[in-house]
Parts: C-alpha cells; structure tokens; sequence
C-alpha cells in the first residue's frame, strides 16, 4: 500500500487553486502548439506540457481521496468540444502519431493496443477541461474531486502513455536513431516481453 497525504480544508483551498492554474497553463499552452502547425516544436513542447502536468497528477495522486460537497455531481453544461483540436494534433503530429501502449502493466494478462497522440492528448483536454468547468463556476472542491477522480482512473494513464511516446521520439531524434518500421517492431516487441514479464512474476 501506498502512503497517503491528508490535507485540511485550509490546505485543499491553496492547492485548489495552484492545481487549477497547472491546468489552465496545460489548456492554453497546448491549444498553442496545436495552432502554431510546426511539428519540430510542437513534440518538444508537448514533452514539457505534459510532464508539467503529471506533476499535477502526482500532486493530486498522493492526498487523500477529496469528498465533493453534493452527493451528485452537479450539471456543467455541454461536454468541452475537443474535435478542433484532436484534428490539429492529428496533422501536426501525423508521422508520430500512432503509437504502441500498455494498458495495465499490472493486470493478470497485460494488454498492448495502438492508439494515437491526438485522441489520448484531446481524451486527457476533455476531463481537464471538465473539471475547469467546476472551479470556473465556484465549485472549487467539486473540481480538485473531479481532477483528482479522473486522473486516477483516467487521465493519468493516458497522459503517461502520451509521455512515454513523446520521450521516445525525442530520445530517437537527439540520439540520432530515426523511427524507421525496424525500430517501430523492434519497440513493440519489447513492449510485447515487458507485458509477458509482468505475467510472468503477477
């Protein structure tokens, strides 16, 4: 088991409001990138937002579970539009796009899927942007509830997925090691004995 950091009132009312401005700068700064159409800069751009934000995640991962002040989450009005942005990633991003993930490193029979940076990055826009609902409408605890809740069951998995990715390519381009279709199986199939490892020693 994992130790949990309990926090007062007072403390989740300062913390509200700093992981509410992490999200905002990761909102803002990634709609930029995904404006500015130039892929060079956009991944290592992205490799920092989303770090940035996994320290967010982390944050909100290590204190205790946060009690909404309603039994039933209150109406935020429509789902956040994230189809513009998904498309412009979906450009911007088109030769790295699709990549190989792990769904659960823990689970019995560790599952391998292809998904694709624009969905997993407009999937973690979509509950960030959920929660920002929330806290713009003054309900500050149904936000850090809301951030908290979908970052352990969604949002964090994805945007470490999102990282790992990302990492991948910077690491193949600054070590002068071009993601050619070798390199790309010879990376699945590792990913492929990591999964049987983990079944393995489950």
């Amino acid at each position: 088991m994992t130790g949990i950091l309990a926090a007062t009132d007072d403390d989740l009312s300062d913390f509200t409001v700093e992981i509410a401005d992490q999200v905002e700068t990761f909102v803002l700064a990634t709609r930029e990138i995904a404006a500015a159409e130039d892929p060079d800069l956009a991944i290592s751009l992205l490799l920092l937002q989303v770090s940035q934000l996994l320290l967010a995640g982390g944050r909100l991962g290590a204190i205790s579970d946060v009690v909404p002040d309603e039994r039933f989450e209150p109406d935020t009005g429509y789902d956040p539009d994230v189809e513009g942005l998904r498309t412009s990633l979906a450009n911007l991003l088109e030769p790295i796009d699709e990549h190989a993930a792990l769904f659960d490193p823990y689970a019995s029979e560790p599952e391998l899927f292809t998904s694709r940076l624009s969905d997993d990055i407009a999937d973690v826009m979509s509950d960030l942007l959920h929660g920002l609902a929330h806290y713009r409408a003054g309900r500050s605890i149904e936000a850090l509830w809301w951030w908290q809740f979908s970052y352990l069951s969604n949002w964090g998995s994805t945007a470490s997925s999102v990282l790992r990715a990302l990492h991948s390519v910077v690491s193949h381009v600054r070590l002068d090691a071009p993601i050619d279709e070798d390199t790309r199986v010879e990376d699945r199939l590792l990913a492929e004995t990591a999964a049987d490892a983990a079944t393995t020693t489950g």
